[in-house]
């Protein structure tokens, strides 16, 4: 575990952010203000115009292993302890924050990581605000506030408050409006090997106490010239905006899939089990989906698995939980899920409630990105796989310092591991009826929003 801290204790200042303030300087929403920040590395959590960016970086926590969640959870207590807050706003992802990404196996070699920010500008509800905060013993105040957010929306970010890429970032050139000429290739194994790693979890499934296995897959994409990593999430937002789109340092994405998201007492989650290409729908059919995907007793199947494992981790802290009987479709530009919505009153403890690292600790990894019994399935993913997930399928998103937050399973995602190349994972369920090829289809469906991000071709 290493963490990096101050000299002093933790300060925020929070403000709201009047309609005036943000037409004076043309900022019609957080897509706006991610495309003015291009010279810098921002931090995003943006969903249909809403959500937080945050820029810059300064003070982090980073983890490996099996206590990777607890030593976060205690990092932040610790940094709590001491903070000056002064938020007038008092909303969810107001005061403290940090942005956080967690790798998806505790045998992991990736760092986990809890960022804190130096500005925070959200949007939620009609509302606007920023947050600036220090832990060098700079003072916020509401003109230090809003001169730093009149740089950061001007495109130009202060040196004090430049993050690791953000010199790289600088240099990077914009990526092609259209077709790139980038190229594709296998990862860790190629097609054929995949297919056999698929057949061989059916087989294991087969064999008795296994019931699902999630197992993923790596493509790697390479770029004769440089990536500009704002350009990637501007097209995800564009193209995705149901989804949650992300991005934390190198991992980009937009998740359909939120792990938990807690507002006080409140905890919901979405659950994501049982998929269809959108590119088999038949012209002119109506309710194919709900056809082809509700009726297939092998999806069915696959999402009870699912939302079974997060209800019964999540029912422990919970006094009241409900889900629907049945799942709905919830459908997306590539693809179509089979899609519940859990939600559940929190149980206090010793007079606290549990905070969203807390639960994320608990629920992560469910059955709809590691399978069904969970450890037996981690196991055999690490040996069918055959390479480190890293953050792909762990846990993404935010919290704040009373407890709430918003943490999406980093899903539809890449790591761009240096300006010219870029590791995009897609994995798919598998129970005793999966059908490799068809498994290896879904793959190439799930990996269609990181591939039209980068301006390739679904399928190489």
């Amino acid at each position: 575990m290493t963490a990096s801290l101050g000299t002093t204790s933790l300060r925020t200042l929070t403000l709201a952010l009047d309609p005036a303030t943000l037409a004076e300087l043309g900022v019609s929403g957080p897509a706006h203000l991610l495309g003015a920040a291009s010279t810098d590395d921002p931090m995003c959590w943006l969903r249909r115009g809403q959500g937080l960016l945050g820029f810059g970086e300064i003070t982090t926590f980073s983890a490996r292993g099996p206590e990777r969640f607890a030593d976060a959870e205690s990092w932040w207590r610790e940094l709590l302890g001491e903070a000056r807050i002064e938020d007038s706003v008092r909303m969810p992802g107001t005061g403290p924050m940090a942005f956080g990404s967690f790798a998806f196996s505790k045998k992991s070699t990736f760092n986990s990581v809890l960022i804190v920010p130096a500005l925070v500008v959200g949007f939620a509800d009609g509302a606007a605000w920023l947050t600036q905060l220090s832990i060098d013993g700079t003072v916020p105040t509401a003109e230090s506030a809003l001169d730093l957010f009149r740089e950061t929306a001007a495109g130009a970010l202060s040196p004090s408050i430049s993050s690791p890429l953000s010199s790289a970032a600088s240099e990077e050139c914009s990526m092609p409006s259209e077709v790139s000429a980038g190229t594709v290739r296998s990862g860790a194994l190629t097609e054929e090997q995949w297919m056999q790693s698929v057949s061989a979890g059916v087989q294991a499934i087969a064999g008795g106490g296994l019931e699902k296995v999630v197992l993923a897959r790596d493509v790697v994409a390479t770029f004769p010239e440089p990536l500009q990593r704002v350009s990637i999430l501007q097209r995800l937002v564009d193209l995705y905006d149901e989804c949650w789109t992300y991005g934390v340092r190198g991992l980009v994405g937009a998740t359909p899939e939120i792990l938990i998201k807690v507002e006080g007492s409140m905890a919901q989650a979405r659950v994501l089990a049982g998929t269809l290409d959108r590119e088999d729908e038949p012209a002119g059919s109506s309710g194919f989906a709900d056809a082809v995907l509700g009726g297939s007793a092998k999806q069915r199947q696959e999402h009870d698995f699912a939302v079974r494992s997060l209800t019964r981790q999540l029912a422990p802290f919970a006094t009241d939980l409900s889900f629907p009987p049945e799942p709905f479709i919830l459908e997306l530009p590539n693809v179509w899920h089979l899609a519940s919505d859990v939600t559940a009153e929190l149980a206090s403890s010793n007079g606290h409630l549990p905070s969203s690292l807390a639960l994320v600790a608990a629920l992560h990894p469910t059955a709809a990105v590691c399978g069904t019994p969970r450890e037996d399935a981690g196991e055999l993913i690490l040996e069918l796989e055959k390479m480190d997930r890293g953050p792909y399928a762990g846990p993404v998103g935010w919290l704040d310092g009373a407890g709430n937050g918003e943490w999406g399973i980093a899903l539809r995602g890449a790591v761009l591991e240096d300006a010219h190349n870029v590791r995009l994972y897609a994995g798919a369920g598998i129970v005793q009826a999966s059908d490799p090829a068809a498994e290896l289809a879904e793959t190439w469906a799930k990996l269609r929003p990181m591939l039209q991000a980068l301006g390739l071709p679904n399928h190489p």
